[in-house]
């Protein structure tokens, strides 16, 4: 299985929903691919949610695969009731910690790119990872809203600590 890191960025609600862009089209990745609109067609749902690749570490489930203009967004959740590494990953994901999606995928069409690289048009969507260092530098934020509330908490949560170490 193939493994592609994208820079993403993403954010975990308080009941674990989780968004993202897990591929920006017309711009390839650090190694040069490109896929192709049309590629991601035959993905089947639910698809896992894996944390780093690791098939021992499922942490939730993606359930909405959208294929539209700028790329493939991926919607789903971390099952936070049932899983504790998945409540782990939503900490890290809320603190900024983890802001990638890397998808992990079997090559069924691709032709050489002069530059480097394939163009993939044709894919077996197999998982998709949260990761620390994502690869695509395409990817953004798609839930600014709910990161910057947590980013200002964990701001506010430093200082505070700050202030009680200086009371000591």
């Amino acid at each position: 299985m193939e493994r592609v890191y994208l820079e993403t960025k993403l954010d975990a609600t308080d009941d674990g929903t989780i968004e993202g862009l897990a591929w920006k089209y017309a711009e390839a990745d650090r190694i040069g691919d490109i896929i192709q609109k049309g590629a991601f067609s035959g993905t089947s749902l639910p698809l896992p949610m894996l944390f780093g690749h690791d098939q021992n570490d499922p942490v939730g489930t993606w359930d909405t695969a959208e294929d539209d203009a700028e790329g493939l967004r991926l919607k789903g959740r971390l099952l936070i009731d049932d899983v504790a590494r998945a409540r782990e990953v939503r900490a890290l994901v809320r603190a900024g910690a983890v802001r990638g999606i890397s998808i992990g995928f079997r090559t069924k069409k691709a032709t050489p790119r002069a530059r480097g690289g394939r163009t993939i048009n044709e894919l077996e969507l197999m998982e998709a990872s949260l990761v620390t260092i994502p690869m695509h530098p395409g990817a953004r934020v798609t839930s600014a809203k709910t990161a910057v509330r947590a980013l200002t908490l964990a701001a506010s949560l430093q200082r505070a600590a700050a202030q009680l170490a200086k009371g000591n």
